[in-house]
């Protein structure tokens, strides 16, 4: 989350501005909202599924939830206490065998209801291994169990600034038995965390000290992620080897890159007053095209915007890196946790509480799900030697597409330093050079004078239009260039 707490008037601003024709997203993903139980305080910091199409809902006040009747059309929820009496639950993991695995401030739980009344009834402390001193932002995001049963942990530092207590501004994995295994430092001030289709583990940090902007970042074990003040406790992790060497500020991150050989940098930037102003759930598309077109594709919620942007992500010479669209706006609060099932339906948690958020209540749940429309859109935008390759849902018209004047692109980076964010730096337009369309219209191949390593391309194509004449229901596209691959 963003460090603001009491949002400045800058931030309720940034958060004023629809990026898109929401009746146009509305005619593929359409959005509903959950009625709340009477008389409380949900805010959602976790969501998992459970059989019979029930959810499970961690909340920030420490309560988890069961909900019934939110696959319904429409919704009729009916919403029962689990468990209460825990601390800011920002991870929420349901198992086969019915027990609840959540992550809250101090550590991972698992929650068990061994008498059959439909209330938690054991508690099991799984682990604590982290530091706490009691600042508001000591936030600790979970994962649900990888492939061999680990729950991911990112830890924010302290104040969102610091780390004052071990592990802070770390990535943990925590055992089924509660072994603690250190696998990533340098993280700042986490948003969610999930994995990608692939299975490898992703975060969101945002803008702040050591991140010019909000991005989703890759934890590929042993990494170093940006931010160097956690990398104090390197003697807390004997696994990792030696401490990276410390980045020097105001630099950018390709540079550093050179200097630092542990620096993982963002797989993707979700430009900061551009797709949002604070990152946060994760979700990717494993439900084999019952979503809609985008299998396999990531979704990043924003808590600030109260939107969900789409991640396009593909691998160049063994870095993660990617473009960033748009999805879907008009949700009702600020999102923290996403989750998507099997039957495509995205679930969406919102809270207000803390910061300023575009969508104006301070709490909600709500679903998305694909109504067999298929939406006009820039599908994939992938990385070439001399330019980028981009495909879409629904044939383009073939002239309107190959008109460079319906093209503009732009690029730039960020500065890599320790002071709050950066401003757009180092910026200049790429010269579209060629487009080579695809007979059907379904893919442009797009050969500009000059890709730079390091920066984000923004291209965006205002002109073009399916043969009805539509235009895309949103026209941008942010590629983050962390490598440029061969010829």
């Amino acid at each position: 989350m963003s460090s603001r707490f009491v949002p400045s008037l800058a931030s309720l601003l940034l958060c004023s501005t629809a990026l898109a024709d929401p009746a146009r997203e509305e005619m593929s993903y359409p959005l509903v909202s959950l009625a709340m139980p009477a008389g409380a305080v949900i805010e959602p910091g976790g969501i998992d599924l459970l059989p019979g199409q029930r959810l499970a809902v961690g909340t920030r006040r420490g309560e988890v939830w069961i909900v019934e009747g939110a696959y319904a059309e429409p919704p009729q929820p009916k919403w029962t206490l689990f468990a209460s009496g825990l601390h800011e639950i920002l991870g929420v993991a349901a198992a086969a065998d019915g027990a609840l695995t959540i992550t809250h401030r101090p550590g991972v739980e698992r929650l068990r209801d061994t008498d059959g009344d439909g209330r938690a009834d054991q508690f099991e402390n799984i682990s604590d291994g982290w530091g706490i001193n009691g600042d508001y932002h000591e936030y600790a995001f979970g994962s649900r169990p990888d492939r061999d049963g680990n729950i991911w942990t990112v830890l924010c530092l302290t104040g969102s600034f610091s780390s004052d207590v071990p592990f802070r501004g770390w990535c943990l994995q925590i055992t089924p038995t509660g072994e603690i295994i250190p696998t990533c430092s340098g993280v700042r001030s986490p948003g969610g965390i999930g994995p990608n289709a692939a299975g490898d583990m992703f975060y969101t940090d945002n803008q702040g000290p050591w991140n010019g902007s909000s991005s989703l970042k890759w934890l590929k074990p042993g990494g170093f992620v940006g931010h160097p003040d956690g990398n104090r406790w390197f003697d807390l992790a004997p696994n990792l080897g030696k401490a990276p060497t410390s980045p020097q500020s105001n630099s950018r991150l390709v540079v550093e890159r050179e200097r630092v050989p542990q620096l993982v940098p963002p797989a993707v930037f979700l430009p900061h007053g551009r797709l949002g102003a604070s990152s946060s759930g994760i979700a990717a598309d494993t439900t084999v095209g019952k979503f809609g077109p985008f299998a396999g594709q990531m979704f990043v919620g924003d808590q600030c915007y109260s939107n969900v942007s789409r991640v396009f992500l593909e691998q160049v010479n063994g870095l993660y890196q990617g473009a960033a669209i748009m999805f879907r706006e008009g949700f009702k609060s600020g999102c923290v946790p996403l989750r998507i099932d099997a039957d495509g339906s995205m679930f969406y948690g919102g809270t207000a509480r803390g910061w300023g958020s575009r969508g104006g209540q301070e709490f909600s749940l709500e679903r998305v799900r694909w109504n067999g429309v298929t939406p006009f859109e820039i599908h994939e935008m992938r990385a070439k030697p001399d330019g980028f390759e981009f495909t879409f849902t629904q044939p383009a018209d073939v002239k309107s597409l190959a008109d460079a004047a319906n093209w503009s692109a732009s690029a730039w980076t960020y500065i890599y330093q320790s002071d709050y964010g950066s401003p757009e730096v180092d910026e200049y337009k790429p010269v579209i050079e060629k487009i080579e369309v695809a007979a059907d219209g379904l893919s442009a191949r797009v050969h500009v004078d000059k890709l730079t390593k390091g920066h984000i391309h923004h291209f965006t194509l205002s002109g073009v239009r399916n043969p009805a004449g539509e235009s895309l229901v949103h026209d941008s596209a942010y590629y983050t260039l962390n490598e440029i691959p061969r010829p």
